[in-house]
């Protein structure tokens, strides 16, 4: 989504794009597929609505009709053996004393009054300090792990969580009195009729555009007037003659095709690493399953799944087929071994620990495995002054920029940021004609 959004900037500025990509399909992380004969989301389907790029590139492609929001954002914690409503929380830090005890999720913890560091540490390391690892390992933890698939003992407080850092020395007071003063300000998530797997394809559309799939790139070489690419199968190799370039792979292909010309940038790109997960979608023809949209694990639990949502309860298109419709989510950093079990495997697992955290479910009409290798980068500590790197060895190159999920952002508004502002650089600085 990165790529096309920043296609999308550059051909609505008059200039002319071709967007090489090296799958079969456009849209990353965003795909629809069809599961017991409806077609669903079977990666991102949902859209922080509280971020304005999401839905202001659905305006700009003319599917702002179709935008529609959850009818419960409602979840729960399963954990100690039984679905626990999550209480309200800051990232994880709870903001509401009272419901954390009735929750029976963690125990409330003796809240330590420390600085917050100006060095970046861990999320892990900054919570545990302050709050105990409890609430750590039983709010914090899942909550982070739905979001970058990762570990808190890795993942970076200024990068991944900058919500709790901005709480400040008392973390549980300044939680409290955030959501006292919170004020409605709207859904805070939305999606698409039909799923937001339609988003890629409506921009890929755009007038100016122009998609050339399975159309790898192999290197990215300067030449006098611009920037030439060698695309397609190492046995017929095309080159590609453009005034300027938008990098927007993950990190470990952007660190080899900028190896060459931008060095500093490759090495920093080369340190981010990523985790791989798998999606599992149930559809039920007769189920029951509790109110709500889904429930986040623990890892601590040590169960197979490390997520599930309930489409039929969150989105009204999904609940109007009659069909109960579950989507469960595993793989973590460093998990590897986990998923290289076969799909059947997969979907057995998943489906023992919905019976377990449901009470019974039948027999599926249908499941789909949807594996995204490699599919999220990791925030670790020291995120933020590796992309600063990044950003300033590009700096210095005229017609070349870099975007994506690796940097600044994993969820669809990010990387529509991302995109973005890539064009916008490149068009600023009087590179196109445009």
């Amino acid at each position: 989504m990165a790529g096309l959004a920043a296609a999308h900037e550059l051909a609505t500025s008059g200039a002319q794009v071709v967007v090489l990509e090296g799958s079969d399909r456009v849209g990353g992380k965003l795909r629809l597929g069809e599961v017991g004969g409806l077609t669903l989301d079977l990666g991102a389907e949902s859209i922080l609505a509280r971020r304005p790029e999401g839905l202001d590139l659905i305006r700009a492609v003319g599917l702002d009709d179709r935008v529609v929001h959850p009818q419960t954002i409602t979840a729960s914690i399963w954990t100690h053996g039984a679905l626990r409503a999550m209480p309200p929380t800051v990232m994880g830090i709870p903001a509401d004393a009272a419901a954390l005890a009735a929750s029976g999720i963690a125990a409330m913890p003796e809240p330590r009054i420390l600085p917050v560091p100006a060095e970046d540490v861990s999320v892990a390391e900054f919570v545990t300090e302050r709050l105990g690892r409890d609430v750590l390992d039983r709010l914090v933890e899942p909550l982070l792990g739905g979001v970058y698939a990762g570990h808190t003992d890795h993942l970076s407080l200024h990068a991944t969580t900058p919500q709790i850092a901005a709480l400040g020395e008392d973390l549980l007071a300044s939680a409290t009195a955030s959501r006292a003063s919170a004020t409605a300000s709207g859904p805070v998530f939305a999606g698409l009729l039909g799923g937001v797997g339609q988003l890629p394809t409506a921009v890929a559309a755009t007038d100016g555009i122009e998609v050339r799939l399975d159309a790898t790139v192999r290197a990215i070489v300067r030449t006098a007037d611009g920037w030439r690419l060698s695309v397609g199968p190492t046995t017929d190799v095309e080159s590609v003659d453009v005034d300027a370039v938008v990098v927007a792979t993950p990190a470990p292909a952007a660190a080899r095709l900028l190896a060459e010309e931008v060095p500093d940038a490759a090495f920093a790109l080369a340190a981010i690493d990523y985790a791989s997960m798998a999606i599992i979608t149930f559809v039920f023809d007769d189920a029951i399953v509790p109110e709500g949209s889904g429930f986040l694990v623990p890892p601590v639990d040590g169960t197979f799944i490390k997520a599930a949502t309930v489409s039929s309860n969150k989105w009204g298109w999904v609940g109007d087929s009659g069909r109960t419709v579950v989507r469960t989510s595993v793989g973590r950093a460093g998990e590897t071994t986990l998923l290289q079990h076969d799909d059947g495997v997969l979907s057995e697992r998943a489906l023992a620990d919905l019976r377990q955290a449901f009470g019974s479910l039948p027999d599926p009409a249908d499941r789909v495995v949807r594996r995204w290798g490699g599919g999220l980068p990791q925030y670790d500590v020291g995120h933020l002054d590796r992309v600063a790197t990044i950003e300033n060895a590009l700096a210095g190159v005229p017609g070349l920029e870099a975007c994506g999920a690796a940097y600044r952002g994993v969820g669809i508004p990010a990387v529509i940021a991302s995109g973005r502002a890539a064009a916008r650089r490149l068009l600023d600085a009087g590179t196109l004609d445009a």
